[in-house]
């Protein structure tokens, strides 16, 4: 079978194998183990630089022969592991390429899963204020409705206080007006006394005067009541007045804490909106940092796969360096080395 080229190394290998059969390795014996390539000329030229001449060679120490041999067989297993070598490097440094950028990957991944970590932080302590000061307006509002509602049963006994006031003002006059009828009463009936005893005896006249001083001592007595139930209606109608003013404050307060109370309700109802803008955003910060972790476990195990990939192609090349690997030469009964 013909060989691809003549080069140094196969005239020296083919001058080898004919010397160790014991034949003159001449230029035409050189071109027949080669399988009839090359040019007798190249051929002679190599034979040349190696040192050698045509000549036929009866007897030629096998020393040398054997150091060219062994110089042979050593270049040529330097030359396989030179190849074999070659895919392992260019293996090792595809894969050193692929380990480095899947660590900027798994790097990036790690830097944007701290970043969405410390959104995460931020918008829960965000929505942990958020829930303190809900739960503060909402105690601010349960005490302002405590005190509007004390503040309407106060309200409340201040108009039964005005009632009971109207009732007495009521009775006052009515009992002031039932003491003015009774005086003209009296004093219609002191007069038709008068002129009915007018025609009387002259000696009934100090009677007449006594009972007139006892009846204006007691005209004086009931003048006196009447006066007093005045000062007491007057006073009954100061009370009343200030109750009103009483009543008007306590009403414009009411007023204020109806505000006031309006006020704490739309608070809690845009404190209520925001804490639920601020859910929305921890949970969809919470779904994209789940994705992420999901990611980079896949990348994990892409890494994973990938070094067991790498140790089973170490693995084949050390295997197959250990098989380019020359065996040693052996020897034969003489002490020859034998290729």
């Amino acid at each position: 079978m013909a060989r691809g080229g003549v080069n140094k190394a196969v005239v020296q290998a083919a001058r080898l194998a004919i010397l160790a059969r014991g034949e003159n390795p001449s230029i035409d014996a050189v071109r027949i183990e080669m399988g009839n390539t090359g040019s007798k000329t190249t051929i002679h030229r190599y034979l040349k630089e190696l040192g050698v001449t045509t000549e036929p060679v009866t007897t030629e120490p096998s020393e040398p022969i054997d150091d060219e041999l062994l110089a042979l067989v050593s270049r040529l297993a330097q030359r396989l592991k030179e190849q074999a070598q070659a895919p392992i490097d260019q293996a090792l440094e595809q894969f050193e390429s692929q380990r480095k950028t899947l660590e900027a990957q798994l790097e990036e991944a790690r830097e944007a899963n701290t970043e969405l970590h410390q959104q995460y932080e931020i918008q829960s302590l965000a929505l942990t204020q958020e829930s303190e000061a809900l739960h503060e307006t909402r105690a601010i509002l349960q005490a302002e409705q405590t005190r509007n509602a004390g503040l309407t049963q106060a309200l409340a006994d201040f108009e039964l206080r005005l009632q009971d006031k109207d009732e007495q003002i009521r009775s006052l006059e009515e009992k002031h007006l039932h003491a003015r009828d009774a005086l003209e009463h009296y004093r219609n009936a002191v007069k038709e006394q008068r002129e009915q005893e007018h025609s009387r005896h002259e000696s009934q006249v100090q009677q007449l005067q006594m009972e007139l001083r006892q009846a204006q001592q007691s005209a004086l007595v009931r003048q006196d009541e009447i006066t007093q139930l005045h000062r007491d209606n007057e006073r009954l109608l100061t009370e009343n007045r200030g109750t009103l003013r009483e009543l008007s404050l306590m009403q414009e307060q009411l007023k204020q804490s109806n505000s006031r109370q309006d006020q704490l309700l739309e608070q809690v109802t845009r404190f209520d909106g925001e804490r639920t803008l601020l859910q929305e955003r921890l949970r969809v910060a919470l779904l994209e940092s789940q994705s992420l972790k999901q990611n980079v476990d896949e990348q994990s195990q892409i890494n994973k796969a990938l070094e067991i990939e790498l140790t089973k192609v170490q693995a084949e090349l050390e295997t197959n360096t250990r098989l380019s690997e020359p065996a040693p030469p052996t020897t034969d009964g003489g002490g020859t080395q034998l290729s």
